[in-house]
């Protein structure tokens, strides 16, 4: 049987793979076991394609934790979209992110004998529902 937070992460990949459709895209979740990548998508005309890595919290956190090879994933065509499920049934918030910010702004700290790597939702607010990162509008926010 599932954990909760396999649950949640299942949740958060399915919300995103519709919100890309919704916006036009052809996405697909890969499998749970594939490496760096949670979803593949291309826009409608198959020129661009894009990796996708779904981060998602059903928490008051203030933020995700990422794997460990976070900057390991890096390019212009690999997008990080992190997700943040309310309480009480309230839509999903969205924050589409390049990995090329993740790598630069997130952190890694001790916790015990195991190291969290973690991207802050403060850092996350400038890409609140920046969908349009997937046509290629790379305005910087930092």
């Amino acid at each position: 049987m599932p954990s909760d937070k396999q649950l949640t992460g299942m949740r958060g990949v399915y919300l995103v793979a519709a919100e890309l459709s919704g916006h036009g895209f052809i996405a697909s979740p890969t499998s749970r076991s594939a490496r760096g990548a949670d979803i593949l998508c291309t826009d409608a005309d198959c020129k661009r394609a894009f990796s996708v890595q779904v981060k998602t919290k059903s928490t008051q956190a203030s933020y995700w934790l990422l794997s460990a090879d976070y900057r390991r994933f890096v390019s212009d065509s690999h997008i990080y979209v992190f997700v943040s499920i309310k309480e009480g049934g309230v839509p999903a918030e969205f924050f589409i992110v390049p990995s090329t910010v993740v790598a630069k702004k997130a952190y890694d700290e001790p916790f015990g004998r195991d190291v969290w790597h973690s991207f802050t939702v403060e850092d996350a607010k400038p890409y609140q529902d920046r969908w349009e990162i997937f046509r290629g509008s790379r305005a910087s926010c930092d």
